[in-house]
């Protein structure tokens, strides 16, 4: 399956300010009511790869019901700051509920751990620019420089497989 334009719907960048880290390269945003309904509902584990996101505008929690994989949380204020954090969300659960959040982002596992997400951490939000990583100078309105010359998508990271149960 080809990936969608940037045109194709609404996708933007995640920059961990503090951490100076990107988080999700190219998330998608659900703000209106049905795409926050479905969410990721029918995608598959091949949808969780490194740089991938929703970003889920407003939320104060999420559930995983009908999911077929474990998903890492950010809940974020208005101020794009990391008020709650979930690790590991396993499928068919219901996340926590924070009133401080007005958002959520939903990441493929492992992402807070790798990119050391904490909270208090301030996040930057910006428009996709391009999703060609061949041509790429600058991604998220930022210079790829030392501390992000490589994309999550380039790092040749592997999704560990679910633990057995």
């Amino acid at each position: 399956m080809q990936e969608p334009a940037a045109d194709d719907g609404k996708y933007v960048c995640i920059y961990n300010t503090t951490r100076e880290r990107f988080v999700a390269t190219r998330a998608k945003v659900a703000d209106g009511y049905f795409s926050r309904l479905v969410g990721l509902l029918g995608t598959s584990r091949s949808w969780a790869r490194p740089g991938k996101g929703l970003w889920i505008v407003p939320s104060h929690g999420v559930h995983t019901i009908g999911m077929l994989y474990a998903l890492d949380l950010i809940f974020l204020n208005h101020h794009n700051v990391v008020v709650e954090v979930e690790e590991h969300v396993r499928p068919f659960r219901i996340s926590k509920v924070s009133f401080k959040a007005e958002s959520v982002l939903e990441l493929p596992v492992h992402t807070v751990f790798r990119t050391e997400t904490r909270v208090g951490d301030q996040l930057e939000i910006s428009p996709v620019r391009a999703h060609d990583p061949a041509v790429l100078t600058w991604i998220c309105g930022r210079p790829l420089g030392p501390l992000a010359t490589r994309l999550p998508e380039e790092s040749g990271d592997e999704i560990a497989p679910e633990p057995p149960r």
